[in-house]
């Protein structure tokens, strides 16, 4: 017992409206039976309406830190990532979405952090700052993060460039990072489809991959950013086990 200390919410002292947008804003029991809720339809219509077959769950890690990265070609990926996770996995899962998009209004940001316990990444002020806040509760909660390194949606569905950030999270660190590729999300929601179609989704998670031994500067950024992007392209086609 004296070891134990009282430790007050990240979030305390802020309004609604910065909560919601906080990179430090904590579930709390209304967000966690509503991101169960949510979760639980999600999983249900990703099966039924998508068929969903998901190869390698034996690749994800037992406990958090991990990081899930993958392909981005549509508004699907990172509700099919999540998905994949454990049921008892759900909350500490955070899935990293572009501020401007996802957090830009007040219902924007409601739905985003009370469904989708989605964390925002503003675009135009990604700086040092925020992603080491981000590496801070990656690792210090310890977290699950949905990302995806391109930075953004692919409008032909080919794999981009992998951007440095995701090494700024995890060079330096024992944070296993899990490289997937999904297969027809494309099709089924492109970016400017307004709804999905049924098409077929399939799931590739691969080995995790860990970048403790790598420095956290600029050079280990770009090297995680390109052996993750080289990572993913394999799963690519490979069968479904």
């Amino acid at each position: 017992m004296d070891d134990w200390q009282y430790k007050p919410a990240a979030d305390t002292g802020l309004t609604p409206g910065e909560r919601l947008r906080s990179l430090q804003r904590e579930t709390g029991l209304l967000g966690g039976l509503t991101q169960s809720g949510w979760r639980l339809l999600v999983r249900t219509y990703l099966r039924g309406y998508h068929r969903l077959e998901i190869s390698g769950a034996e690749h994800l890690p037992a406990q958090p830190p991990f990081v899930l990265i993958g392909n981005h070609t549509s508004h699907l990926d990172a509700l099919t990532l999540a998905s994949a996770l454990p049921w008892r996995l759900r909350l500490a899962a955070f899935p990293i979405a572009a501020g401007d998009v996802f957090f830009e209004t007040p219902a924007a940001a409601l739905f985003s952090s009370m469904m989708l316990n989605a964390l925002p990444m503003w675009r135009k002020r990604c700086g040092s700052h925020a992603m080491q806040e981000l590496r801070d509760r990656l690792i210090g909660d310890p977290a699950i993060y949905v990302l995806f390194p391109e930075g953004t949606r692919s409008r032909d569905g080919q794999l981009g460039r992998f951007k440095p950030g995701i090494g700024m999270l995890v060079a330096g660190a024992a944070v296993p990072v899990v490289p997937c590729h999904l297969e027809g999300a494309h099709l089924a929601f492109p970016a400017k489809s307004k709804l999905p179609r049924p098409v077929p989704l399939r799931l590739r998670i691969g080995p995790a991959r860990e970048y403790s031994a790598l420095p956290n500067e600029r050079a280990s950024w770009q090297e995680i950013a390109a052996d993750l992007e080289t990572a993913v392209t394999a799963l690519r086609g490979s069968p479904l086990a």
